[in-house]
């Protein structure tokens, strides 16, 4: 009982050692506890801006997208799949899921529209989506959902974030991602 009681608090004062890695090898230690996706060569640094990797690993075997999760304190989340392309991306198609959800939970769509960012090797168009979920006095609790296709891999965030607040985060993570992914994806 000791054994099992002590492995449980080591456990529990060791999550992120535990989060950094999930089932499968879709990555590889990279420099400054970089984690590289070793099928596309997207990197998945440690930080991003404000944000913290939380965890990488596989989102859906059957699809072979993989992930990397990133938060900041104050409760704003970001996660970027890859997904191999074999044909034609839809970001619609490939997210419907992710907004069903979203509206069964009672969120809100408030926006649709095709979002220009720079900072890359060129402006990348992303396909945008965006939901409230709730509103707090001065703060609308918003989910923004982005895909784009970036050689022969799909490229999607999703981003918690509480606007005004955290809207300057949420730019800074959403270009971070895609000129990485620019870069990236492909070169090695």
């Amino acid at each position: 009982m000791k054994v099992a009681l002590g492995a449980f608090v080591l456990l529990l004062a060791s999550p992120m050692a535990l989060a950094q890695t999930m089932p499968g090898d879709a990555f590889a230690d990279g420099k400054d506890n970089a984690k590289v996706h070793k099928a596309s060569g997207f990197i998945c640094p440690a930080k991003i801006g404000l944000f913290e990797r939380d965890a990488v690993g596989d989102a859906d075997p059957e699809t072979q997208t993989d992930f990397c999760a990133y938060s900041v304190l104050n409760g704003v989340y970001g996660t970027i799949k890859l997904t191999p392309l074999t044909g034609a991306y839809d970001p619609k198609a490939s997210m419907a899921a992710d907004f069903s959800e979203q509206e069964g939970t009672g969120g809100k769509e408030i926006s649709e529209k095709p979002e220009v960012l720079a900072g890359g090797a060129e402006p990348l168009s992303v396909y945008a989506r965006t939901y409230e979920t709730s509103k707090l006095e001065e703060l609308h609790y918003r989910v923004l959902f982005t895909g784009a296709a970036l050689k022969n891999w799909a490229v999607e965030t999703t981003i918690e974030y509480a606007d005004p607040r955290d809207t300057p985060l949420e730019q800074d993570f959403l270009r971070a991602t895609y000129a990485a992914a620019q870069s990236q994806i492909g070169a090695k």
